[in-house]
């Protein structure tokens, strides 16, 4: 009776749902609780569930579940809330992924930490991408495999036991004592975990945190799906699209805005295209330089993800390692690029460097032909011997526009990727998909890449393809409209506030292509002491984010957001994008985006009356 009752409310919910929880793919801050992150959202949907109050206006107040689209959305959490009612578990012991493999490795990492042994059983057929023997080589994993032909066939296990089962309709299921994970594959949607036992409660937010940084969870598009076959007790039905042409347009697309001619790839986000990329090049390590360790080049004080992926990735095995490269501010990234190298080749390692040019958040551009030839000098060993080269992996997400890679451009003779995330600029903030490419010197590479893209099962869904097909031919105009509201803002910002430090490219920067409409301010200050300037400060930047979010609430929101079609979108890096950064790299200024339709003339008569405030 009472599930009953919980299926006839999801149908009201379906029906009367938010326009956003289906379109939005990065959410406001302002009203969401990081802490409370997906438990806010259903402690309050449940308390509309138990009034049966299913209007828009009701839904439309809940809080914000996830601050980004591809750790969590309304309808992901909804779908899990409604199959842990089904199965008596806590919503939190429900974790849906876009990838059918991805949560197998969630289990794997915790108890390669763990050393906890895993035997991963199954009925019908593992996932299609599911590479036992790379999981095992690359990743680190261990694990006993196991066909059965029912549940009740599984042997008892001294560790964790993973039951995975192909799934053509979203039904309850009878959780026994035999598994301690269910993972659900459903075709063309993805899969569903189910946490069994108090016992493995310990890994529920190890696994949302892989979700976190190497896959989605997901999307919106593929949970109303679900739902709806759990509403209507029907098969789940998959939407017809014209995948072939829309991959060949995206691909075709990627090539002309970055000026290279190899393989493009498309995955579900940035940071799975990230992980992809950082897992084939560890591969390719391994097959091609044996015994040497891997070295990740990272800013500490670059984007969150980015930082975190790394580390992670480099807790699990021991012959890798996150170096430092600092590059902002004081410190200049070509100098920190060559002390890094030297120091790697004495040690005979090899050396993989992540860079966001411009950088985020402070948006700087280093001399790229001193770029280039630090990239390209050959350096020796402690023995003498010639060191491994190394690959230059280029976070392009700010100027995605901007040609390093084809014939004759200043980064095409040094191994370098190229890959940007899709929610920005590539589908205006409609999808999560991101895409990586290289130059010719990356061939061998890139196809390592598109083998470990392919195990996780994090190529880009039919949807999204078909949104960045829609959307990317639209980019390059998008960029240079966005930027000439950027350099007008930023402009007159300078003029009617001279003391605040704004980190914007130059004018000259511009002109060689470096257009980005995002720019941080670091406001002026006041106190005696450097702990009182600080505080000030931070006080005064959330004074200017509430004042331009209320006095603008249809264009100005507190948002990580960049390259959306509409608006304009205020951050502090320090409390979002760099979340999991150390405190000491973190930075407490304001980073703005502006889209390119945007009431510029508005935002400009705000900001004077803040700088009247003041």
């Amino acid at each position: 009776m009472e599930d009953n009752k919980r299926v006839v409310y999801i149908k009201s919910v379906l029906e009367n749902m938010p326009s956003n929880w289906l379109n939005l793919t990065t959410h406001q801050l302002d009203i969401y609780n990081e802490k409370l992150a997906k438990t806010q959202f259903l402690d309050q949907f449940e308390t509309l569930f138990q009034n049966n109050n299913a209007t828009p206006t009701a839904l439309s107040k809940l809080p914000t579940a996830y601050d980004y689209i591809r750790l969590g959305h309304p309808l992901s959490c909804v779908l899990e809330w409604t199959i842990a009612s089904l199965h008596q578990l806590t919503p939190q012991s429900v974790i849906s992924f876009s990838s059918q493999t991805v949560p197998i490795l969630a289990i794997l990492r915790k108890n390669l930490l763990e050393n906890k042994n895993t035997q991963i059983v199954y009925t019908g057929k593992l996932p299609t991408t599911f590479d036992a023997e790379i999981i095992k080589s690359v990743y680190g994993y261990q694990f006993d495999l196991k066909k059965v032909e029912n549940e009740s066939d599984i042997a008892a296990f001294n560790g964790s036991t993973i039951f995975i089962s192909e799934q053509h309709q979203i039904l309850k299921t009878t959780l026994s004592k035999h598994s301690d994970f269910y993972i659900h594959l459903y075709n063309g949607l993805g899969s569903i975990v189910l946490v069994n036992g108090k016992e493995n409660e310990q890994y529920i937010s190890e696994i949302q945190h892989v979700r976190r940084r190497e896959t989605i969870a997901m999307t919106p598009a593929n949970s109303l799906i679900a739902l709806k076959s759990l509403t209507e007790n029907t098969a789940i039905a998959i939407q017809n699209s014209d995948v072939a042409t829309n991959k060949k347009r995206v691909t075709d697309a990627i090539k002309t805005i970055t000026g290279s001619n190899t393989k493009a790839l498309v995955g579900s986000s940035g940071l799975s295209v990230q992980y992809a990329i950082m897992m084939g090049l560890i591969d390719d390590a391994l097959a091609n330089h044996k015994g040497k360790a891997i070295k990740f080049i990272v800013p500490p004080n670059c984007y969150g993800g980015t930082n975190d992926q790394a580390r992670r990735v480099a807790a699990c095995l021991e012959n890798v390692e996150v170096v430092d490269l600092p590059v902002d501010g004081d410190n200049d990234m070509v100098q920190s690029i060559d002390m890094v190298l030297t120091n790697i080749a004495n040690e005979d390692a090899v050396p993989y460097i992540i860079a966001e040019i411009p950088t985020n958040p402070r948006v700087e551009v280093p001399d790229l032909v001193q770029l280039k030839n630090v990239l390209s000098q050959e350096r020796k060993t402690a023995n003498g011997k010639i060191a491994v080269d190394p690959v230059f992996i280029l976070d392009q997400t700010f100027c995605p526009n901007v040609h390093f890679l084809g014939e004759g451009e200043i980064l095409s003779t040094v191994r370098t990727i190229s890959y940007a995330s899709g929610s920005k600029f590539p589908s205006g903030g409609k999808c999560t998909a991101g895409y990586v490419i290289g130059n010719t010197k990356t061939t061998a590479l890139l196809d390592k890449i598109e083998v470990h893209l392919t195990i996780c099962d994090n190529e880009a869904t039919n949807l999204q393809y078909e949104i960045l097909a829609t959307q990317m031919p639209s980019m390059k105009q998008r960029i240079s409209d966005a930027y000439k509201n950027t350099r007008e803002f930023v402009n007159f910002i300078h003029k009617t506030l001279p003391e605040a430090k704004i980190n914007f490219v130059s004018e000259s920067l511009a002109a060689q292509g470096f257009t980005p409409s995002v720019f941080s301010l670091d406001l002026p200050t006041k106190g005696t002491t450097a702990e009182e300037k600080e505080a000030y400060k931070r006080v005064l930047n959330l004074q200017l984010i509430n004042l331009m979010i209320a006095e603008i609430p249809n264009e100005s929101k507190y948002c990580v957001s960049y390259g959306q079609l509409k608006g304009c979108y205020w951050t502090i890096p320090a409390t979002s994008t760099q979340g999991t950064t150390k405190e000491g790299d973190k930075d407490y200024i304001i980073r703005t985006a502006l889209s390119p339709d945007i009431d510029l003339e508005l935002h400009k008569k705000v900001f004077l009356d803040f700088v009247k405030t003041i």
